[in-house]
């Protein structure tokens, strides 16, 4: 029962928070990380054939954007029958492809549960050189179970812990979960998960990270990676007193220009800035220490693609003398903006700059009823420029429409008069939205000051507005509500603001 109830809470917990969604598409590659990673599957005859299919599927979805290799990660499977198996030496498959369909070929055993006696094996083969593991990389245990095991699993399992595995359990809710969570490394919160079978998708993304963070921890990677930057973290190797570090970097493609930095032993990261885009670095760290040997580590990152700035101009809140212009995304390898504007057609030119961590100002002093070319103009620190242009438009003086009113002309039906708008008007569009029944545009000539709304039924309130039209963009609206009252009454109307 109390399985049960934390499974049901769990679960909950997690739909809650919107981590119930499984991963869609392809996965991003996971580099920077060392490990030899083994999978406890449980093949015994108290597991279906279509559960087993199911759990072989999770393990391939978990590990496929890890990167395999004799300095990345590397993974085997044990089962667990009456005599525990060997499926294959973490060393054998090296490569994405040939692990995936190594584990899709993956046969069930049936036999007897016997998880201790499988735990006793495991803990001889994380350690082994002829199961292929390797020694001073971080361990990590995956143990899928149906909850089940005919022998005694708390002793084997603590002496894995002991020798410094980290112990995943992923349970189909069936087991006990005082049991489970003494077995798990600690906390259970992230090293145990009660889920059922269908949903193991569910809980991909999550175990991925927390194995992530075990096996990156001990080696140098790279985090908040950008077009033009990334920060290196390592473990905690040297302190202030012992030595220092050297970090070596250089494009893959071009070794020569290698650079180097210099820091304090009481350091474990550094950020490396004004590095090329889409470019992939070699990176060394080499711990100088005046007490023990450490030897160098290693790693290959590859910054992001440059952004754009500006990808987008956005026109708005145009008057017959100002206009409002935005851009975006802003980035913080922009120093600053320059907005250039001029009338179409001519050859006058203003300009206005705007600091880097804005994304938007306002155009003002301009001539009405005209079009201007507008230039947004990114100067990055590189001393490079990128731009974007656009049209914008400013409204006729006093293109507003005045005086909206309305006359009772029968059952259901309100004639609709307004005052002539300034400027050179092409016409009038009247839109009329009722509460019941369709909406209506009417669009009329410059001469024409008034129109007939039927079809208006009794009780209703409805929306009118009335837009002058001119060459370049609409002017702007007037807006009223009709109330029509019931029992062919007459009306009542009111102002919108």
């Amino acid at each position: 029962m109390l399985a049960k109830t934390v499974l049901s809470l769990g679960l909950w917990l997690q739909f809650a928070a919107g981590q119930d969604t499984p991963e869609r598409g392809p996965q991003p590659s996971v580099s920077n990380s060392e490990g030899d990673l083994l999978f406890l599957l449980d093949s015994s005859g108290s597991v279906s054939y279509y559960e087993f299919s199911r759990v072989k599927e999770f393990m391939r979805d978990l590990v496929r954007p890890f990167t395999f290799g004799p300095k990345d990660v590397q993974t085997s499977i044990i089962h667990i029958s009456t005599t525990p198996t060997m499926e294959f030496p973490f060393d054998q498959y090296l490569s994405s492809g040939t692990l995936q369909q190594a584990i899709r070929d993956t046969q069930q055993l049936m036999g007897d549960t016997n998880t201790g006696k499988a735990l006793s094996y495991a803990k001889e083969k994380l350690f082994s050189d002829e199961a292929g593991a390797r020694p001073d990389v971080p361990k990590v245990l995956v143990w899928v179970t149906d909850g089940f095991s005919t022998d005694d699993i708390s002793e084997p399992m603590q002496l894995l812990k002991d020798m410094g595995v980290t112990v995943f359990i992923v349970s189909t809710g069936r087991g006990n979960y005082l049991e489970l969570s003494a077995a798990a490394s600690q906390p259970p919160e992230k090293h145990l998960h009660f889920v059922d079978v269908d949903d193991l998708p569910i809980i991909t993304k999550e175990l991925r990270d927390a194995i992530l963070d075990v096996i990156q921890a001990n080696r140098l990677h790279a985090v908040d990676i950008t077009s033009s930057s990334f920060r290196l973290m390592w473990p905690e190797l040297l302190s202030q007193e012992t030595g220092y570090y050297t970090l070596e970097y250089a494009p893959t493609d071009d070794l020569a220009r290698k650079r180097t930095k210099q820091v304090s032993g009481a350091h474990t990261s550094l950020t490396l800035s004004n590095l090329a885009p889409e470019t992939t670095y070699e990176v060394a760290l080499i711990p100088e220490s005046n007490v023990h040997y450490f030897p160098p580590q290693t790693t290959r990152v590859t910054t992001l693609a440059e952004e754009i700035s500006p990808a987008q101009v956005l026109i708005s809140e145009s008057g017959p003398h100002s206009f409002h212009v935005s851009w975006a995304p802003t980035l913080d390898s922009v120093i600053g903006y320059q907005i250039l504007y001029g009338p179409l057609p001519g050859n006058s030119v203003k300009l206005v700059e705007v600091d880097g961590k804005h994304n938007s100002t306002v155009v003002e002093n301009l001539a009405p009823n005209t079009t201007y070319l507008v230039t947004v103009t990114a100067v990055y620190k590189s001393g490079q420029e990128k731009s974007l242009s656009a049209k914008a438009c400013t409204q006729e003086e006093g293109s507003k429409v005045r005086h909206l009113r309305f006359e009772d002309m029968g059952p259901n039906t309100v004639k609709a008069s307004w005052d002539s708008a300034e400027g050179k008007v092409l016409g009038y569009r009247v839109r009329c939205r009722r509460q019941t029944g369709p909406s209506s545009v009417i669009s009329v000539s410059p001469q024409i000051h008034s129109v007939l709304l039927t079809d208006l039924a009794s009780g209703t309130t409805n929306k009118v507005c009335v837009k002058p039209m001119y060459k370049n963009q609409p002017g702007k609206g007037l807006c009223r509500m009709v109330h029509m009252q019931p029992d062919a009454q007459g009306y009542k109307h009111r102002e919108r603001a």
